[in-house]
């Protein structure tokens, strides 16, 4: 798929490569939650990928450790395994991936993949729209390293 190795793309990995975990984190809350609704419209009663995205916030904010996390990263990723269409499957991805970064930070340009990828399916292939997308990810990246402070 064109979109996984862009330009765009190219410049969120330079772009993260400066920031810090935490950053990487809040950031990757922000791609699945852009998404997370294709997964609520296929199975608005299965909550595992909201709890993976609010673990990593809780993550990054101090609450929570990160085996904790992990868990709610895996249990998105079983959401996943359950979703029929594309666009529900890769936003679970992105939750699961957004709490994972909790573990590794290169776990957040994964939750922005997968973020794409769920536009890619829930558009039917429009590149334009996934571009659209990929130029909001990279936006979103620059306002939280230029706003958020690490302790």
């Amino acid at each position: 798929m064109q979109f996984i190795e862009s330009e765009r793309k190219k410049a969120i990995d330079e772009k993260l490569q400066t920031v810090s975990q935490k950053i990487a984190a809040l950031w990757a809350v922000q791609c699945a939650e852009h998404v997370i609704r294709y997964f609520d419209q296929e199975r608005p009663k299965d909550n595992r990928p909201r709890k993976a995205v609010d673990a990593a916030r809780a993550w990054a904010r101090g609450r929570i450790n990160v085996g904790d996390a992990r868990k709610t990263a895996f249990a998105a990723h079983a959401a996943a395994r359950a979703a029929k269409s594309d666009a529900a499957i890769a936003a679970a991805r992105a939750a699961g991936q957004a709490a994972a970064t909790a573990h590794m930070t290169g776990h957040a340009i994964h939750a922005s993949t997968y973020a794409a990828k769920s536009v890619f399916h829930a558009t039917d292939g429009d590149l334009k729209a996934v571009d659209q997308e990929r130029m909001w990810q990279y936006d979103r990246l620059c306002e939280l390293a230029l706003f958020i402070k690490d302790d």
